[in-house]
């Protein structure tokens, strides 16, 4: 990949292809973002300088990460002033590649988005389990 000389990669994500309804989702510095279907960014070749995945400008910042998401994630933003918010991601519209995104989150003026993480999925069978932590609650009855 050929990078200008203020360019900087930010994030890569390998596509599962076991997940065909996932979009990409990106984060700006500023609290805005988007989802985009993977169909809209076309393989490159050795030496391309990349894709545009959304317009970076003073209002939404420069982009901190991308993740492969199906409509059942929640992401956590995390900005530098420690402020974490959790956020569906089947609440937000899937747009495409040229465009600036959406408030994701509300900042501050010295404030910036700076880490974005996909929660863990959840296992279906713990949540079928006793909630009793496993104890075993029976009685014997006494004569």
């Amino acid at each position: 990949m050929t990078l200008e000389d203020d360019d900087v990669v930010i994030g890569m994500e390998i596509i599962n292809e076991e997940y065909t309804d996932s979009t990409l989702f990106t984060v700006t510095e500023n609290g805005f973002g988007k989802r985009t279907e993977l169909g809209e960014y076309r393989c490159q070749s050795r030496g391309g300088k990349g894709i545009i995945t959304i317009k970076t400008t003073e209002r939404n910042g420069c982009v901190v990460d991308i993740k492969q998401v199906v409509d059942e994630n929640d992401l956590m933003l995390i900005t530098d002033q420690g402020k974490i918010l959790r956020v569906p991601v089947e609440g937000f519209s899937i747009i495409g590649r040229n465009t600036q995104g959406v408030r994701l989150m509300v900042t501050e003026d010295d404030e910036r988005v700076v880490a974005v993480a996909r929660l863990a999925e959840k296992e279906e069978d713990d949540a079928d389990e006793s909630t009793d932590g496993g104890l075993d609650t029976e009685v014997e009855e006494q004569e």
